[in-house]
């Protein structure tokens, strides 16, 4: 094995253990031994002359150093997987790992399937699917794209809107029949509502189609940061809430929701998506995201970005 190789070697075993969050799961990932993957990781170490980990029995985190070359191992395991795919037939045959981080309820209601579909049509690329709706430290995270519903609070990322959310003021037909008809976005005040963070909090904007704009400032019954839980209440009556429609189409046709007012919309939520600038994008991930552009066009109530 020339040296140029076994540096390459020492830097993939490192961002796999980095990615995978110990040197065990790296192991069974790499099929070595954990004492080999240990001391590959060791070796490295002692060529940069610093602690790249902090390990403890139970525990293992990057130093300061090692994030550092975290970010410079993947730029140049990425060069190099870009020589692969230029000499070999990888160009003609996607494969691979991807790593995707997307919000709970979209990654596991819309696109879930799409994406099953997505990689038996592509058997060679092995398919990671995280779902998650807090933010991501990308670098770290070590994923290949980030799916997010509303702004990407990291500056540095190259970010692609992907496209925009209808939402609506909805509430299960009990709750309406203890407080009345709603005929007007003043008249909101008089129900309870349930409350999802970080996108509502006691002052919700809503516009309608001529422009006119009106702030709503409802009692909230119930404050969440799950989009599950505030379905489930809002099916239970405990208040109205704003909910996307991708995420209630099934519930408005069978009337388990009631769109109060139906003229009315809640400000649209862009979905972004996410990737490193400047780094290589190897085919099987062209080929993911082109996938996704077209499947998250397909969503009920998902328009196209503005431009």
């Amino acid at each position: 094995m020339s040296k140029s190789l076994d540096r390459l070697t020492l830097l993939d075993t490192f961002v796999r253990i980095a990615d995978a969050g110990s040197i065990s799961a790296a192991a069974r990932d790499l099929g070595l031994s954990q004492p080999s993957v240990s001391r590959q990781l060791a070796e490295l170490e002692t060529r940069f002359k610093t602690q790249l980990m902090h390990r403890t029995t139970h525990s293992l985190s990057l130093t300061v150093a090692g994030t550092e070359l975290l970010a410079d191992a993947r730029q140049l395991l990425d060069s190099w997987e870009a020589l692969e795919e230029r000499h070999l037939d990888a160009q003609t045959t996607p494969r691979g790992k991807i790593s995707v981080v997307a919000p709970i309820a979209l990654g596991q209601n819309q696109l879930l399937d799409s994406m099953l579909r997505f990689q038996q049509q592509h058997p060679q690329i092995s398919l990671v699917w995280q779902l998650q709706d807090s933010n991501i430290r990308f670098a770290e995270v070590g994923c290949d794209c980030w799916i997010k519903i509303g702004p990407v609070p990291d500056d540095s990322l190259k970010v692609e809107a992907l496209g925009q959310v209808e939402r609506m003021i909805v509430a299960s037909p009990q709750l309406l029949a203890n407080y009345g008809s709603i005929n007007k976005p003043q008249a909101l005040g008089q129900l309870p509502f349930v409350v999802l963070t970080p996108f509502e909090g006691d002052r919700i904007p809503l516009s309608n189609a001529k422009g006119m704009q009106v702030l709503v400032t409802p009692f909230a019954q119930m404050t969440t940061n799950s989009i599950i839980a505030l379905h489930k209440a809002t099916l239970a009556g405990m208040g109205a809430s704003v909910l996307p429609r991708w995420f209630i189409e099934e519930d408005l046709a069978d009337q388990r929701l009631v769109d109060i007012l139906p003229q009315w919309r809640a400000p649209r939520l862009t979905i972004h998506v996410a990737t490193l600038p400047g780094r290589y994008q190897p085919q099987r991930l062209r080929r993911f995201l082109e996938c996704l552009r077209i499947e998250i066009g397909k969503i009920p109530g998902i328009q196209k970005p503005d431009r």
